[in-house]
Formats: C-alpha cells, sequence, structure tokens
C-alpha cells in the first residue's frame, strides 16, 4: 500500500453487538491488516453532544492544533493494545503471543508523518500502518490492500470517518437487542436496559442515516446473517469494498490461527445462531418485554420483530 491510497475499513457495532466476532472473521483475510484489538482511537478532547453517552475511547479522535507529532500518538487512547504491549501481565489478552514494542510503534508513527499536514486523516492512516509495521510476529500475506480497525460505537461519527478519509468504509454490525443485552449482563457492571437500549437505538440510527449519505461506503449487516453464513455475507460486503472472497471468512482467527472460541474478545464465545437465540431466551419475560418497547421503532427495519419466536416455529 503506497502513500495517498490508504484504505481503511472500520467495523463499528453497539456494545455486544459482534463487533469484535466481526474483526475476528476478517483477521485471516489476505488483503487485509487487522488491527488485534479494540482500535479505540478517540481522546480525550472529544466534547460534543454524546460526549456523556459514549466513552470518549470508541469516538473518532480530535487533535488539539499546538502539540506535536509524538504528542499525538499519545493522544490516541488506543488502551486494549497498550496495555497489552506495554503492561501485558495486566491484560485479558496476555496468553496471546504478539511481538510488538509500543516505543518501535511510535517511532514508525512519528516517521510515517514525517512532512505531511497534521491532519486528522493522516494522523490516523499513521498510526494504523505503524501498528501493522511495528508487529513483527503479525501473519503477512503480502497482498494487503486495507486495513481494518473496530471500535465500538464509533458509527455515531461515521459521517467524519468518511468526509475525512475518501477510501474509508464503515461497516455497521447489528445484533437483535435481547441477545445483545443477554451478553452485556455476563459484564461486571452491566448497564441497565434503559441506558443500554438508548445506546442500540442511537447507533442504529446513526447507521441508516449515514447510509443515505453515504451510500456506497456506509455499509449494514446483520450479526445473525453473519453467523448464519460468515463466508457468503463478509464477502459479499467485502465485495463491495473492492476486497475478494476468501476461505479465512468461514472461521474467527486471531494473528491468521483459527479460534474455537472467540474470548476473551468479548462476551460472544460461540458465533453461531443457536447461541444467540440461547443467549436471548436467558432474559425473563419482564426483560424481553422492556427491550422491545425500547426498541419498537427499529425492530422491524432490521427484521426482528419475530426473533424471539423462532423458539415455538421449531416446535
Amino acid at each position: 500500500m503506497s502513500s495517498g491510497d490508504f484504505r481503511l475499513i472500520m467495523i463499528s457495532a453497539m456494545y455486544e453487538n459482534g463487533g469484535n466476532t466481526t474483526q475476528r472473521f476478517l483477521d485471516g483475510h489476505p488483503e487485509l491488516v487487522s488491527y488485534p484489538f479494540e482500535s479505540q482511537p478517540g481522546s480525550k478532547y472529544v466534547q460534543d453532544y454524546l460526549s456523556s453517552v459514549f466513552p470518549l475511547k470508541y469516538r473518532w479522535p480530535v487533535f488539539p492544533l499546538d502539540q506535536s507529532v509524538a504528542d499525538d500518538y499519545e493522544t490516541i487512547i488506543d488502551e486494549e493494545c497498550k496495555v497489552r504491549i506495554k503492561t501485558p501481565q495486566s491484560s485479558k489478552f496476555r496468553d496471546y503471543p504478539m511481538d510488538l514494542s509500543d516505543k518501535v510503534r511510535k517511532e514508525r508513527f512519528v516517521a510515517l508523518m514525517a512532512n505531511k499536514p497534521r491532519t486528522r486523516a493522516n494522523l490516523v492512516e499513521a498510526f494504523f500502518r505503524a501498528s501493522g509495521e511495528a508487529w513483527k510476529d503479525r501473519a503477512v500475506s503480502g497482498r494487503e490492500v486495507a486495513h481494518v480497525g473496530y471500535s465500538p460505537i464509533i458509527v455515531v461519527d461515521a459521517d467524519k470517518i468518511l468526509r475525512d478519509m475518501p477510501n474509508a468504509h464503515v461497516l455497521q454490525v447489528v445484533r437483535n437487542p435481547w441477545s445483545a443485552y443477554g451478553d452485556t449482563k455476563k459484564r461486571a457492571v452491566p448497564l441497565s436496559i434503559p441506558h443500554y437500549m438508548t445506546g442500540w437505538c442511537l447507533n442504529q440510527q446513526s447507521a441508516l442515516t449515514f447510509s443515505k449519505q453515504f451510500p456506497d461506503r456506509m455499509h449494514i449487516v446483520r450479526f445473525e446473517d453473519i453467523v448464519g453464513n460468515p463466508r457468503k455475507v463478509l464477502s459479499g460486503v467485502l465485495a463491495k469494498m473492492g476486497i475478494g472472497d476468501a476461505p479465512s471468512l468461514e472461521a474467527p482467527s486471531w494473528n491468521s490461527k483459527v479460534m474455537t472460541m472467540v474470548y476473551p474478545w468479548g462476551t460472544v464465545r460461540t458465533p453461531t445462531p443457536e447461541a444467540n437465540l440461547a443467549t436471548a431466551n436467558e432474559l425473563s419475560l419482564a426483560e424481553k418485554q422492556e427491550i422491545a418497547q425500547r426498541t419498537a421503532p427499529l425492530l422491524e427495519t432490521f427484521g426482528y420483530t419475530d426473533f424471539l419466536k423462532q423458539d415455538r416455529k421449531a416446535a
């Protein structure tokens, strides 16, 4: 990939909607350089009407005008990767081998920005390029043409991403709200139903809005369709981005090594239709009803109106 033709595929998904799983399915594709964890490109300088709703680390970054390129690197939050490579004993990914030095990555970042304007697009490009180039034991095919990142909820900034980067694409992954909340409840400190469903609705509304504004570069795919036939569904959406099909799309992987379980990348451990439905049915009837009420305007749009009736259909 030469300078000036940088292609970024940014995955977005509300928490526990399958963003990590989708990233793992794309991980081994020979035409893609997949970021190892959540990209978390946001910075503490993001301040807008959504700052109180979503964590700043998941947002599209803002950089102060008066700092250096070296400072820009440190401004990007990138929590998951920095913890893994700087204090691996504290990382949930410590059991996954990775030869990546933060010092080397920062040096590469600064070098890539030499003689370039300090635009947000150039800084984000340098971040992804430096991460891939400094990762010494990354599986390499020699056919890579695009980078893949994943940051939860970043679809709320999809318009900024697509305006900043003319060759970028945003892929929003949507999961039925019952299964999504069923997995959210497994977290140490889960969000309440009102809190979670406000975010779920904002994410899907943003995706729908921006898909009208950027119909060729804002893509929406359902988690249910991905786990039902990952290669068919993902190769279909990748084709719209100019990326070819690959056998690797049939299974999730880490650094091109097939994974039997998508963990600890998220609470989705087994990406199958059966596990997805079972997770929804872990909720009480009252929880299911409240979720349906809070997401009602979007359920029909995404084909989820009858999702909970599948057990009865099977019977």
